[in-house]
């Protein structure tokens, strides 16, 4: 009940100047200017913004369930919070459990409930009473809409929930949401929750929903936004399995989680075009996207203690019939009461899965030791130099164009010092019919330390908009030979690899050949040279780690709940290779004696002078390293914002932090 019925049929979503399809989303360019791709370098780019997290949900739920633990992090550190629900929540307007008296349905006091049962949740998260009261008011949106604002400040921390309040269902479209990313004409009128201050319903169309994003965006200002899977995978099955599973049929998620992230993507583009229309600054934020069903067709990668933690923040949500709230309409949503979320079959609660996990800024050093430090900001390419060796201060960023891109850049350092970076692009995210296309991109040093060449797209190993969507994040090793080879996860959920040349020619995609094993593989590639030099490249599965050694198969390591770390080693495997088992925050090396490093997420490796030095993060999301035998902890500082961060050498780590700076640690000297 909790994680409501599918949506029959595919549904589209898109934005800016040419884009395609939901999980489908998808739709022909809307009227009026449209925001497209703009690669072009050289715009201003803002500082000085304190942190904010703008998250964006489907449903109420949907960030307890997906984005946590991200969210009660950046919460504990003292970043306030706006969270955005677009639809009411309302379903069949049945808000019941076993053993409770049948009801007739009551779509605004369901929606009311399950709102209730957010204030509930966030209160606990801040740490006061869940019966705490909250603050409400009408604000007034772009267009003249109106939305529910509920605010919780405690002990100096902030909340803010944002009720848009759209219908999840509508007579014409079971799937109100992804239809309205589709239509060209589709109105939807929004749902009156039982108590909300909001006056009168308001109708929302296409432009209005994307028109209202950008707006909040513009409003808040957010230096990090989280938003749910805009690309989630191909999932093969029958129609009843879909339903069972609470799919959109042939997707690996909900039709309103795609059309909703389909629709905050379209925000953001719009939000970056609007403010650098006349000439004004680049907003700087950083951006995550979440997978959402995704979660219970992969190993869990949860330990037990952050599970806990986890769930037990949907317990105030999912509430209790007998709870005496204040809220006549129920206090909270009934179905995911209790134990519900950890006892459901589909174990979505089990796992955090970012859908493009690279682990930070892609880094690099200058000649004479100053750290250069890469990253996406505005959806956009940045260079942020270290203004003097040593000192963890970098100068303002500098922009490198290639929008709109998703979070995730991979670098590579040419022996002659020059830097090659490789995103993908939002190379169209229309809706209403138009394209939803990705692609892979190049920007090429043209000189070591100097100016980049012009954007380069390098295509996409899928021949259709549809399954290029799917594509994951890229990673690149420059082997010694002079070659470069890229790898990307593709839409069959295997790895594609196009390898360029000494002289910088580009030989075409082609997919790497199967172990035999015919194991799907997860996101989240780790590629390396090993002692000779070859070409080793892992990626988690469900069975297992797969293994290849210069593009052919190798045999496949035990299996990982999260992407895994490597570092050169001696024996058959040609690496070492470090990973934590499902549901398990014990690291574990291919050599049978790892240290005690326990933690979950994203790893790092590198060789130190006494062994490998390790970096993940701790069950409280803290970058930790391990170097030498000592454990060493980040405690100060900003919040890291993303999956991790990124180690550099065996003695530096970069991150983002929750402010849209980048910051270094250097615990070993």
């Amino acid at each position: 009940m909790g994680r409501r019925s599918v949506l029959a049929g595919a549904a589209g979503v898109a934005l800016a100047a040419g884009v395609t399809g939901v999980a489908g989303c998808s739709v022909p360019e809307p009227p009026g200017p449209t925001h497209s791709a703009d690669p072009a370098p050289g715009r201003p780019v803002s500082t000085g913004e304190r942190a904010l997290l703008m998250q964006f949900a489907a449903h109420p739920d949907d960030d307890l369930y997906f984005m946590n633990p991200d969210t009660q992090r950046m919460l504990d550190a003292g970043v306030p919070l706006v969270s955005v629900y677009v639809t009411a929540g309302e379903h069949n307007g049945k808000n019941t459990i076993k053993g409770m008296p049948e009801r007739k349905p009551d779509k605004p006091a369901y929606s009311a409930a399950r709102h209730q049962g957010l204030r509930q949740a966030y209160a606990v998260l801040l740490g006061a009473d869940k019966f705490t009261p909250w603050q409400k008011r009408v604000a007034t949106l772009a267009g003249g809409r109106r939305a529910e604002v509920d605010t919780l400040v405690h002990e100096g921390r902030r909340v803010e929930l944002v009720f848009l309040n759209l219908p999840m269902h509508h007579p014409r479209h079971y799937m109100a949401v992804p239809a309205l990313w589709e239509s060209r004409e589709l109105r939807l009128t929004t749902v009156l929750a039982a108590d909300s201050p909001v006056p009168r319903a308001d109708t929302y169309d296409h432009a209005g929903l994307i028109e209202v994003i950008a707006g909040l965006l513009a409003t808040y200002r957010p230096t990090v936004v989280h938003t749910l899977d805009p690309d989630p995978d191909i999932q093969e099955g029958s129609a009843a399995q879909s339903a069972r599973a609470s799919e959109q049929p042939g997707y690996s998620d909900h039709g309103d989680h795609t059309a909703v992230a389909c629709f905050t993507w379209a925000g953001l583009l719009r939000r970056v075009a609007d403010a650098t229309a006349a000439g004004g600054p680049v907003p700087a934020f950083t951006t995550n996207s979440f997978r959402g069903y995704y979660n219970k067709h992969w190993p869990k990668n949860l330990p037990p203690a952050v599970l806990a933690e986890k769930a037990a923040h949907l317990v105030p949500y999912g509430g209790d019939p007998e709870w005496d709230c204040g809220n006549p309409s129920g206090c909270g949503d009934y179905g995911v009461s209790g134990d519900r979320p950890l006892t459901n079959w589909k174990g979505w609660v089990r796992s955090t899965h970012y859908r493009w996990p690279a682990p930070g800024p892609a880094v690099t050093e200058e000649s004479g030791g100053r750290l250069v430090a890469y990253g996406v900001l505005g959806l956009r390419a940045v260079r942020w130099r270290e203004r003097e060796e040593g000192t963890g201060v970098f100068e303002a960023p500098e922009d490198l164009g290639g929008g709109p891109l998703a979070p995730a850049l991979s670098s590579v350092t040419l022996a002659d010092g020059r830097v090659l970076l490789f995103g993908v692009r939002f190379a169209a995210l229309a809706g209403r019919g138009g394209p939803n296309r990705r692609e892979l991109v190049l920007l090429e040093q043209r000189s070591p330390g100097g100016p980049f060449l012009a954007w380069r797209g390098l295509g996409n190993p899928e021949h259709t908009d549809d399954r290029g969507r799917r594509i994951g994040a890229p990673v690149a090793v420059a082997a010694p030979d002079g070659r470069v080879h890229l790898f990307v996860r593709d839409a069959g959920k295997g790895v594609a690899t196009r390898v360029r040349a000494v002289g910088g020619a580009w030989g075409p995609w082609r997919t790497l050949p199967g172990d035999g094993s015919h194991d799907e593989i997860q996101d989240g590639l780790t590629t390396l040279l090993g002692d000779s030099g070859r070409v080793h490249l892992l990626a988690p599965g469900r069975d297992h780690v797969r293994h290849w050694v210069d593009g052919s198969p190798a045999e496949p390591l035990p299996i990982s709940g999260d992407p895994v770390a490597a570092v050169p080693g001696p024996g058959p495997v040609g690496v070492e290779v470090f990973y934590r088992a499902p549901a398990d925050g014990e690291l574990r090396s291919t050599r049978g004696d790892a240290p005690r490093f326990e933690g979950y997420g994203l790893l790092a490796a590198a060789e130190g002078p006494r062994g490998p030095v390790l970096m993940g993060r701790d069950a409280r999301h803290r970058i930790q390293l391990l170097s030498g035998g000592r454990l060493l902890t980040r405690d100060r500082g900003t919040v890291p914002a993303g999956p991790a961060a990124t180690l550099h050498g065996a003695t530096t780590v970069v991150g983002m932090g929750a402010d849209a700076r980048p910051w270094v640690w250097r615990p070993v000297r």
